[in-house]
């Protein structure tokens, strides 16, 4: 297996963040070092087996005190990790022999091989009652730390239980100014333990700590040149992102938002309660934690706010790049409103947040940045490295998450489209023509780029028009002979139709009439679709506006045609009988209801983007502070 070292140092780096064990993994021993002897104590200990353990301890007193694997874990460090209680306050009294002294510290404390305590092990674990047995025999305990500078309350910030009690026990333990011990919450070590928070999603806790103590937003945590900004972007952008959720969610966020801000704690359990009643655990728990994450967000960037504009930058700028990437707006208006010139940093690209936001199809934060004239104006005359400008990075085609958020080549041809077109909207009218280093324009990068997704497009209208067309012209041919033949036939004396008189029959021909009409129309719209000449503009409007007829007289002439089949089979078999016709109506649903389920959602997608309100609506949106 990987050595163990390897494996912590991994798990150390951003973004992934801490490692998902505390414990010492397993390596290839030495030849010299024998551990098979153990491995009876070591059973023993893992079931809890006093007697047992007792019984190799009197037969090798060493063996107490021993590494007992590879990982040079001793009988404390495996019975921290059982959390047996009676079994570790058995353990620790046969080691020390009932006596507290001076050498205490040293026998409770043995290091595995990357330096972890008992307590350490026992504080990721999660066991609160045998971390308390040592914690008991000496406090100095808590301020041991690792290889790696880990105090206990690291461990417990991310134990393996995900249990909030546990962190709260060594928080309650573990003091900020005990006397000749060092601070676990000073500086870059804080950091971590707020770090930890964040990646166990314990949020309260971690706004807890922050405000706690304020200097931990200051800093980038231990290891690396992460901030816990950083981290709270880059591993929690789906729970901060307020424009993911759905109208129920928002409903729900609001309740809670408001039932937190507004009542004390317990009534606030109370409503969370009953909403999970009445709505699902799951759903109202995301929503608190999303709630929770947006205050710690804004507590740890109010934290910004006396530092001067160096600090700033090195906390702040790879985590307002990355919140512009994963179109994170919350950052960025909490950023900017706590250091306003955030707005101007600039990538090794020379590139802004509004050139990101653009390239990576980021519409709340492009929303965000051209809703301030000012900062839309400015960011939007800017070039980067490469000469290239906001219209020029429009061209280039977008990151394949961000085209899969809609079905359909055709239809991302078409978002592909908004995006260019919107952005022309803010650049000077010059710049349309500007070339870039490569000495292309703006239109000719999108061209370029769009290549293969403009093929595309024609390839999936095409054969959506051939399929329906078949459809389309086999509804034409049944309708029009059932014109022709009409049900019971004519009458031999004047030539009218027998049913005639009939108020079945006058439906029957209004709605096979009107089948025939809509199902030419569609058969034709879809042949136009078909001899089109599938420019890039025409994905634009052209070619969804006709898709989107078809489409809707294709569904209108299957509605009648299924009329006027029922008003024929009641006419023909019926003889006034209800059930006959609730019969039939009720089979004539089905081969509505399949289209309405298999088509009818691509019809809805058609007309929502490009008759809708659009991702660029920005009504109701924040203003940056200026």
């Amino acid at each position: 297996m990987a050595a163990a070292s390897s494996q912590e140092e991994l798990h150390q780096q951003l973004p992934g963040g801490v490692g998902t064990s505390q414990e010492a993994l397993p390596q290839q021993a030495p030849v010299a070092v024998d551990y098979s002897k153990y491995r009876p104590l070591y059973r023993a200990i893992l079931a809890a087996n006093w007697e047992d353990a007792l019984i190799f301890f009197n037969q090798d007193p060493a063996a107490i005190q021993s590494p007992l694997n590879c990982g040079l874990g001793t009988a404390l460090h495996v019975a921290a990790k059982v959390g047996n209680a009676s079994f570790m306050e058995k353990l620790v009294a046969l080691l020390l022999l009932g006596d507290i002294n001076e050498e205490v510290v040293e026998a409770l404390s043995p290091r595995n091989r990357i330096g972890n305590t008992p307590l350490h092990i026992a504080a990721w674990h999660g066991n609160i009652e045998v971390a308390d047995i040592l914690v008991r025999r000496n406090s100095n305990l808590l301020y041991l730390h690792n290889n790696y500078d880990w105090f206990p309350i690291h461990s417990a910030a991310m134990n393996s239980r995900k249990s909030k009690d546990a962190f709260l026990y060594f928080l309650s333990h573990t003091r900020d100014d005990e006397y000749g011990q060092p601070n676990p919450y000073a500086g870059p070590t804080g950091v971590s333990i707020l770090v930890n928070l964040i990646h166990h999603k314990f949020y309260d806790l971690a706004l807890l700590l922050a405000r706690r103590y304020p200097d931990l937003g200051r800093h980038n945590r231990l290891g690396n040149d992460a901030s816990a900004l950083d981290v709270i972007v880059f591993n929690d952008c789906s729970i901060i992102n307020k424009h993911s959720l759905n109208f129920l969610q928002s409903l729900i966020y609001y309740c809670v938002s408001k039932a937190e801000s507004t009542t004390s704690a317990p009534i606030f359990h109370l409503i969370t309660s009953l909403l999970q009643w009445l709505v699902g655990k799951s759903i109202v728990n995301k929503m608190v934690l999303h709630h929770q994450a947006v205050k710690l967000l804004k507590c740890l960037c109010d934290q910004l706010k006396t530092l001067n504009d160096t600090q700033v930058t090195s906390l702040t700028i790879r985590a307002v790049f990355e919140a512009t990437s994963l179109d994170i707006w919350q950052v960025i208006l909490n950023t900017a409103d706590a250091y306003p010139d955030s707005v101007y940093f600039s990538n090794s690209m020379r590139q802004r947040i509004l050139h990101v936001a653009v390239i990576n199809r980021s519409e709340n934060v492009f929303k965000l940045v051209c809703g301030t004239n000012v900062l839309g104006n400015i960011l939007s005359s800017l070039m980067d490295v490469n000469s290239n400008s906001v219209l020029h990075l429009a061209g280039k085609l977008a990151p394949p998450h961000k085209l899969n958020l809609v079905s359909g080549a055709a239809l991302q041809m078409q978002r592909e489209l908004q995006w260019f077109k919107e952005v022309k909207k803010i650049v000077p009218p010059d710049y349309s023509s500007y070339l870039n280093k490569d000495g292309k324009t703006p239109s000719m990068v999108f061209t370029e780029e769009h290549k293969e997704l403009k093929e595309a497009g024609e390839k999936w209208m095409k054969d959506t028009a051939n399929s329906c067309t078949i459809a389309a012209a086999l509804i034409v041919t049944v309708v029009f002979a059932a014109a022709i033949t009409v049900p019971g036939g004519n009458s031999g004396e004047n030539g009218l139709p027998i049913f005639s008189n009939h108020n079945a029959f006058t439906i029957f021909a209004f709605s096979n009439a009107a089948s025939l009409f809509t199902s030419t129309t569609s058969l034709l719209v879809f042949l136009s679709i078909l001899t089109s000449r599938f420019a890039e503009q025409d994905f634009l409007y052209a070619l969804p506006k006709r898709l989107i007829i078809g489409l809707l007289t294709l569904f209108l002439s299957i509605i009648f045609m299924m009329i006027a089949f029922s008003s024929t089979v009641y006419l023909v078999f019926g003889n006034n009988r209800r059930g006959v016709l609730i019969m039939v109506a009720g089979f004539a649903c089905l081969p509505v209801t399949s289209f309405v389920l298999l088509q009818f959602p691509l019809l809805v997608a058609l007309v929502s983007s490009t008759y809708g309100r659009g991702i660029f609506n920005s009504r109701g949106f924040p203003q940056l502070p200026y």
